[in-house]
């Protein structure tokens, strides 16, 4: 018995060698569907292997070392509208390819929410793709700011450096985003922490709207930002760029260089870069004082490629220092002052003083400023089993915010947060059988977050998630159905803190020492959650579309919401958390109807967002039926007397509105496009009082509308040019959160102005833009990409309702309250690109 063992084991090994060594390939030829002739550098890439290949001269096109399975191939050539296509590889598979000519990309392939690759016309929930050459020709300070007028996202800013990620009128921790394929861990509960990543190293975007928790598990019960970095080069190339950019509103200057390879399967990739601005104009304030930044960034990527599957490992560091806007003017002059401690002035006590030219110009924050960091190591894995393939993603990563606010101690950060954070992803990807594929598998995440500074706005604490998911796909002609169950379970511990009240210092104690305060109690809750999605996408003719989908998410509390006891610094309000809160859950409907014909494409999509046990903010009432005030971190009554108390609360809430887009290029003539889109959510808390209803930061309706003209050919050295001009215009917010006042301690005594304008609408604006550009070339090569972009052309006065500076102190020189958003800014962009493959002989 054992001899045969042996044997059948021999036999099996052999039969399992023979089949690891055959040989997957897609070979073929790509051509012109209407004169037959060969499209040269079309790349047909298949995006769940990140593997592609380029067509030589006669349109001839390799691609080596596939896994054996059912993949979505795309192919692309300028000039040429995207092909997609479900192709089964095993062996040697012959196939060609027929490109419509055409300038315009109305459709992509999508990887957010989704178990594979798939056909953006084949998701049921919506999802809008940011292209690379979107974000070319759109000038922006940092990466939120250039996806935030895609249609249902916006950004609540922080000045120019910060900006926060909104799906249909929710953020923070109810927006989740991925970069470089793993979930951003951060801190993403506080207002001034944005996200860390490099503009210059984000190719694409995708936003998944709606509640992607099936996927995902907690924080994405609003949605998806997905950035995404550029694909592995195909086979044999060698490539870099070097990209230089000038605004001249702010100074902003980034430099990056850039290079990338594969040879022989191996892919590798490089990038360095700097971003520098001083602080920004508009017409009402001058120089906005302190909105300066700079950011350092580089990033790494090696990977193998085999018949087997992929392995690749990618590394990034994020290095930003920005300074704090506060906003306190001169009374007289209406200028912006710089806090400052001088030994010889006030006798070092922090004062307030006019800055020089120099400084309001200087590319350094002023001693008021944070600094972030970001190191990242990812590890992303597809291995080949069967016709299926199992993939495995796993990351580290460590966050290091601090934040300066003392000028009397001006290298010493008062809020020091350290995360250290690991996720991980691992999941079964099955075969196509016949209409019909699944994924199984589980993901999650552990952080562990301390304070090293000297004040704390949250305790230390560490959690555990894990959630388990399948999502299923099936496809009968032009119906195709996709729906999916999870499970997540999440354990969260808050540490015990306790203080010295008796001087200003408040250093930690050991617990019940005399004259100290415990700050923060130690807790441990378990939250689990259930999640689910059906939809489906029908094609009623070639042209006409429909999707539908039903999906319920759910999130649970962040660590603010249920671990903040004591005076928030930023607003200056004492907050209670409350750790038995529940998860919030919800159910959200969306529809979509579309239209992707030759000379005119459209879709709408419309959406309900029914929100139970929704966490928010609700100040508290003392006995006389006032506000609720606290003075336990008030040291002499002079740290933080009277602070507001505000205790986080749970109820209904509701959110409905929808997108529209329509883009109108005609065939007949090909070099004209006109694009508008519209954007708009309303609702709030339900079953409460007016002053709460509505509920932060829901941004107004939103219209945008860009006429561009292409001219593919300007003499012997300009090719692929264009020129663009835009109009976009958002509404007055009516809809206002009353309690917004309180909240950022605003009072009809001290603040009066401030105190009125929370109470307001804020005003609607509309701003003009303009943009050019095109490749310079010589004997058929690109020398460069220039791109010239115009914001704000009127150099319009406005304060957009997203801005946090929208209340900041008033202005006694021109009676008005807040900080202005940019002026004119014009955007100059120069990408150098270069090639060092070795060419065959």
């Amino acid at each position: 018995m054992n001899a045969k063992y042996i044997r059948l084991s021999i036999l099996l090994l052999c039969f399992l060698g023979i089949r690891a060594s055959a040989q997957n390939e897609l070979t073929g030829k790509v051509y012109n569907r209407i004169n037959n002739s060969p499209v040269t550098y079309a790349t047909v890439y298949i995006e769940d292997l990140k593997i592609g290949a380029v067509s030589d001269s006669e349109g001839v096109f390799s691609l080596k070392r596939i896994p054996e399975g059912t993949y979505l191939v795309s192919i692309h050539s300028l000039g040429y509208a995207l092909m997609t296509q479900i192709i089964t590889v095993k062996g040697t598979i012959m196939k060609d390819f027929a490109l419509s000519p055409s300038d315009m990309m109305m459709h992509g392939v999508v990887i957010t929410g989704n178990s594979r690759a798939t056909d953006i016309r084949q998701t049921p929930q919506p999802i809008t793709e940011v292209s690379n050459e979107y974000l070319n020709e759109n000038s922006a300070t940092n990466v939120i700011d250039a996806i935030a007028k895609t249609p249902g996202v916006s950004a609540m800013t922080d000045g120019q450096s910060i900006s926060k990620p909104f799906i249909r009128g929710l953020g923070y921790n109810r927006v989740l985003t991925l970069n470089d394929g793993v979930e951003q861990m951060d801190q993403a509960w506080f207002d001034e922490f944005g996200i860390e990543a490099d503009p210059d190293a984000v190719y694409r975007a995708e936003i998944l709207k709606g509640p992607a928790s099936l996927a995902y598990g907690s924080d994405a019960i609003a949605g998806v930002v997905n950035l995404i970095p550029e694909q592995p080069l195909p086979e044999g190339q060698r490539q870099g760029d070097v990209l230089m950019n000038y605004q001249t509103n702010n100074g902003l200057i980034n430099n990056m260089v850039h290079l990338a390879g594969t040879q022989n399967g191996i892919s590798w990739s490089a990038r360095v870069d700097n971003i520098m601005a001083h602080a920004y104009h508009d017409p009402e304030d001058g120089y906005v004082l302190n909105s300066q930044f700079s950011n350092f960034n580089m990033d790494g990527t090696i990977g193998i490629h085999r018949k087997w599957g992929f392995s690749q490992i990618h590394a990034s560091y994020f290095d930003m220092a920005t300074g704090i806007v506060d906003g306190t003017r001169d009374s007289a002059t209406g200028i912006m002052e710089k806090q400052v401690s001088y030994p010889g002035l006030n006798g070092g006590a922090p004062t307030y003083v006019i800055p020089t030219n120099q400084e309001l110009t200087s590319y350094t924050p002023l001693v008021i400023n944070q600094r972030i960091r970001h190191t990242k190591l990812v590890w992303d894995n597809s291995i080949s089993v069967g016709d299926g393939r199992i993939t495995g993603t796993f990351s580290y990563q460590k966050n290091q915010r601090q934040e300066t606010n003392d000028p009397t101690q001006p290298n010493t950060p008062d809020i020091y947060y350290l995360s250290n954070a690991a996720t991980y992803d691992l999941r079964y990807i099955s075969a196509q059988m016949g209409g019909f594929n699944f994924s199984a598998g589980v993901n999650g995440a552990y952080q562990q977050s301390q304070s090293l500074g000297t004040v704390m706005l949250v305790p230390n604490y560490n959690f555990f998630q894990a959630g388990a998911f399948a999502i299923g796909n099936y496809q009968y002609r032009r119906l195709t159905v996709s729906g999916g169950i999870r499970y997540d379970e999440r354990t969260f511990t808050g540490d015990s803190h306790w203080i010295d009240t008796t001087n200003v210092a408040q250093a930690p104690v050991p617990p019940n020492t005399p004259g100290s305060f415990e700050e923060f109690t130690q807790f441990t809750t378990h939250f689990s959650g259930l999640s689910a999605s059906l939809g489906a996408t029908y094609n009623l003719t070639k042209t006409l579309y429909i999707k539908g989908n039903i999906a319920q998410g759910y999130r649970a509390p962040n660590v603010e919401e249920c671990g903040a006891y004591g005076v928030h610094d930023g607003t200056v309000i004492y907050e209670i958390g409350d750790p038995s809160l529940k998860p919030e859950t919800n159910l959200e409907e969306d529809f979509t109807f579309g239209v992707n014909a030759k000379d005119v494409s459209f879709e709408v999509n419309v959406f309900n967002n029914s929100i139970s046990d929704f966490i928010y903010r609700k100040g508290l009432l003392n006995s006389a039926g006032q506000d609720s005030v606290s003075n336990l971190l008030s040291v002499g009554g002079t740290l933080f007397p009277n602070a507001p108390v505000y205790m986080y609360t749970q109820g209904a809430a509701q959110l409905y509105g929808g997108e529209g887009m329509i883009d109108i290029h005609p065939a007949a003539i090909p070099w004209i496009e006109l694009n508008s889109t519209i954007s708009f959510v309303d609702g709030g808390l339900l079953n409460v009082p007016d002053s709460i209803r509505y509920i932060p930061f829901v941004p107004p309706t939103r219209i945008t509308a860009d006429l561009t003209f292409h001219v593919k050919k300007i003499g012997k050295g300009i090719r692929n040019a264009y020129v663009r001009a835009g109009v976009l215009s958002e509404f007055q917010q009516n809809h206002v959160y009353l309690g917004e006042a309180a909240a950022t301690g605003l009072n009809t005594a001290q603040t009066p102005f401030e105190y009125a304008a929370s109470q307001a609408s804020t005003a609607g604006y509309t701003l003009f833009n303009a943009g050019l550009g095109g490749d310079i070339q010589s004997k058929g090569h690109t020398l460069c990409k220039v791109y010239i972009s115009g914001t704000n052309l009127a150099n319009t006065a406005y304060i957009d309702y997203m801005s946090r500076f929208k209340y900041y102190p008033y202005n006694y020189a021109d009676g008005k309250v807040g900080v202005f958003n940019m002026g004119r800014n014009i955007s100059i962009k120069i990408i150098i690109p270069f090639d060092f493959s070795v060419k065959k002989s």
